[in-house]
């Protein structure tokens, strides 16, 4: 019997990062001593490798700054998490979902923008090392919306791009998706609108984890009957 795989972003998809990230970007926008970027601008790049991403917030930056810009954004989130009270909750319904997918025999990846140290930081949750197969993030190599990280995770988890799909919340997890060949599903509730995602090519936006499990069942009898 072919077992599934679906690979899974991090932020936005799994994990409530919303208020983090924005507070980085505007306090590393404070540190450089430019204007603090409304949030609307910030949603936008996440995913994207953190240069890169950064790069798209303030364009006009040179390489220099661009780097000093980097490294303020990465400090403020070392502070963060230097912090004993600090918490990036996971979305209702997350753990739930990903534990029954494991009880079920799929096959389980991550592939997220986020750092190798941001990885680490949230296999480190309860029973995540024990679900992910693989984990896969920008610092391996290229990012989203490029597909090598989704072909590391087919490779690592011996799955095909007929039997794998992509989960995430924003435009690039669903180009990404679509350059490895892969189904490309949304959820509703992280960065990116519906109609971003759908506009990049999502097959499905989720508005709910109950609603993205029954999408899941019908893709993995399908992929159990081939």
């Amino acid at each position: 019997m072919t077992r599934p795989l679906a690979v899974f972003d991090i932020d936005g998809t799994l994990v409530d990062s919303r208020a983090s990230i924005f507070e980085a970007a505007t306090e590393a926008s404070r540190a450089l001593g430019l204007p603090e970027p409304e949030y609307d601008r910030v949603r936008k790049i996440v995913g994207l490798s953190l240069p890169v991403a950064l790069r798209e917030l303030e364009p006009t930056l040179n390489d220099a700054d661009l780097a000093r810009f980097v490294d303020a954004f990465k400090g403020v989130f070392l502070r963060m998490n230097s912090d004993p009270d600090f918490h990036e909750p996971l979305y209702p319904g997350a753990m739930e979902t990903i534990r029954r997918l494991h009880r079920d025999g799929w096959r389980l990846a991550l592939a997220t923008g986020q750092s190798r140290r941001g990885v680490a930081r949230n296999l480190a949750r309860e029973g995540w090392a024990d679900l992910f197969l693989s984990s896969h993030c920008a610092e391996d190599g290229p990012g989203k919306p490029d597909p090598a990280m989704l072909h590391a995770a087919m490779a690592a988890c011996d799955a095909c791009p007929a039997t794998t799909l992509m989960i995430g919340d924003t435009a690039h997890d669903i180009t990404m998706a679509r350059n490895a060949g892969v189904l490309p599903l949304g959820v509703a509730w992280g960065f990116h609108t519906i109609e971003e995602q759908q506009a990049a090519g999502a097959r499905h936006v989720a508005r709910s984890f109950g609603e993205l499990t029954v999408v899941l069942d019908g893709f993995a009898d399908l992929t159990r009957a081939a």
